[in-house]
């Protein structure tokens, strides 16, 4: 039977909490489960990023022209990465420029239902911060000077980003909806037929 993970992102070091819960299959692979966490959080996916376990071990897509020691995430699956290097805590990193740092706990495992397809979306607070915004202190300073019409190079600093970006506002429905497109484009082809009838 498969098993289901449920797991907990959250992105370190932001304030407001920006927090996402999804459950996903233990056999996805982690190519997946990366465009998982760019959907539930918000993200573009226009930047490099990597999974790493136990601190050192991590996975991404190779380059062809590099000899890194990175495991190729489309070949190893969540529960052989966390079975090979124990603990239930790892990590996910996210443009290597502004260093995105998330923080990714399996908190339960459990049976997968029968007929249901995962990854499934269950809950999240925060907004996910502007893409290229600097990292940490860029986002920081953003929102310093969206919160004070008088700081210092206030202008600079929104000339290409909303005035009304509320770090606060999440919109649950849109993330469901969009890790719901994924569970059923992944679907397997036998239930994506009967879905499609319906």
């Amino acid at each position: 039977m498969s098993a289901v993970a449920r797991i907990k992102i959250v992105l370190k070091d932001v304030e407001p909490v920006d927090m996402r819960r999804v459950e996903v299959l233990l056999s996805i692979k982690l190519d997946r489960l990366h465009t998982v966490i760019q959907t539930a959080m918000g993200w573009s996916d226009t930047h490099l990023w990597e999974f790493r376990f136990a601190g050192e071990v991590a996975f991404g897509i190779p380059d062809d022209d590099n000899d890194s020691e990175m495991g190729d995430a489309r070949r190893e699956t969540l529960r052989g990465a966390l079975e090979d290097c124990g603990g239930k805590t790892f990590h996910y990193v996210y443009d290597f420029g502004d260093d995105w740092h998330h923080v990714i706990k399996v908190e339960k495992v459990a049976p997968a239902l029968a007929n249901f397809d995962y990854p499934f979306f269950l809950t999240g607070t925060g907004r996910c911060p502007p893409e290229d915004i600097g990292g940490v202190p860029g986002y920081a300073e953003y929102l310093t000077a969206l919160a004070d019409p008088n700081y210092p190079d206030r202008d600079e600093l929104l000339r290409h980003r909303s005035e009304d970006f509320d770090p606060d506002k999440i919109d649950l429905v849109a993330i469901a909806l969009a890790v719901d497109e994924l569970s059923r484009k992944w679907a397997p082809k036998s239930r994506r037929k009967t879905s499609a009838k319906h």
